[in-house]
């Protein structure tokens, strides 16, 4: 029997390029280095993602550090959710807007904003 090993951090989330630039900007001029990211019960298909500028992580939570420095803290209740999740900023028509392409989602409202897991 062998044991396999992971760097469960990396394994987490994927933020593009372009995200993260806007984390970035998003944080520029303020007294934040980094941005919380949780999920609550919301809505009605079950949950929502919730984004907070942070300095520091909470207890329980997983730290990720971006190329740009940007610092991202995973809300440890919220790892199940958001593992595998690919965030993007993508620009449809004259809106810009965050993108969770989370591959645990089973169902989304039809306004997009929530989602239930399976």
């Amino acid at each position: 029997m062998s044991v396999k090993t992971f760097d469960t951090s990396s394994d987490l989330i994927t933020v593009t390029d372009a995200a993260a630039e806007h984390f970035r900007q998003a944080l520029a001029g303020t007294a934040y280095h980094g941005v919380r990211i949780s999920v609550q019960e919301s809505g009605c298909t079950g949950f929502k993602y919730v984004l907070k500028e942070a300095d520091t992580a909470s207890q329980g939570d997983v730290e990720l550090t971006l190329s740009n420095n940007v610092r991202v803290y995973l809300e440890g209740k919220a790892v199940t959710f958001l593992r595998g999740t690919e965030i993007d900023f993508a620009l449809e028509g004259v809106n810009r807007a965050l993108k969770f392409n989370n591959p645990n989602v089973t169902a989304e409202c039809g306004c997009g904003e929530s989602f239930s897991v399976g």
